[in-house]
């Protein structure tokens, strides 16, 4: 069985993104083990002279390393994604590299009617950079617009389309982690592309 991270793309102690993943862990509970990361207790980024990453970094970056793939759900905030999901994305491409080559799945929830697409859209180029290259799966976007009424008390999704769809994103995922497994022939490579690499340099 896989085993995935569910990264919480913000710091909001009521997030209806958080419950997205928890009704994702739920809802595929026999096709993937999923374990929820927090990013709320991640201090803002500061680039230390001493380049030490906090404890708390290390070991989200570690869960990463170990995981087959990672699921981010993020909201969406004056049209981005939150500042604390781009505040993670620092520390965990700063001295340590856990995305590289790594599947990637994005969601996310949003009060409104569009459902976090500027956001997603904002993290598939963040997650592109070259010290994170992660493998974004493509042609995909679970946008769950209305996420404030979209739950029943008990967490699951009420809407059968949006259950279908997600079903078949999943499904996707698996697949597409299962075809990147195949893609590691450069993966040191890339791994030493990302760690050499210096903006101030260019």
């Amino acid at each position: 069985m896989k085993k995935f991270i569910g990264l919480v793309g913000t710091n909001s102690d009521e997030s209806t993104n958080r419950k997205l993943l928890q009704y994702i862990k739920k809802h595929f509970a026999d096709k993937a083990e999923i374990e929820l990361v927090e990013i709320k207790d991640i201090p803002l980024f500061n680039k230390p002279a001493d380049r030490k990453v906090p404890e708390i970094v290390k070991e989200i970056a570690d869960k990463i390393e170990k995981s087959d793939g990672v699921i981010i759900s993020t909201p969406e905030y004056d049209h981005s994604a939150p500042a604390a999901l781009i505040n993670a994305l620092n520390w965990l491409s700063y001295g340590i590299y856990p995305f590289v080559d790594k599947p990637v799945m994005i969601t996310g929830a949003s009060f409104g009617t569009l459902g976090s697409s500027r956001a997603q859209a904002q993290l598939r180029q963040v997650l592109d950079a070259p010290e994170l290259k992660a493998r974004i799966m493509p042609s995909s976007e679970y946008l769950l617009g209305h996420s404030l009424q979209a739950f029943d008390p008990e967490g699951n999704l009420m809407n059968a389309e949006q259950v279908e769809k997600l079903n078949g994103l999943f499904e996707d995922f698996l697949n597409f982690v299962e075809i990147t497994s195949h893609l590691n022939h450069n993966h040191a490579a890339n791994k030493k592309a990302a760690e050499n690499f210096d903006w101030a340099t260019l």
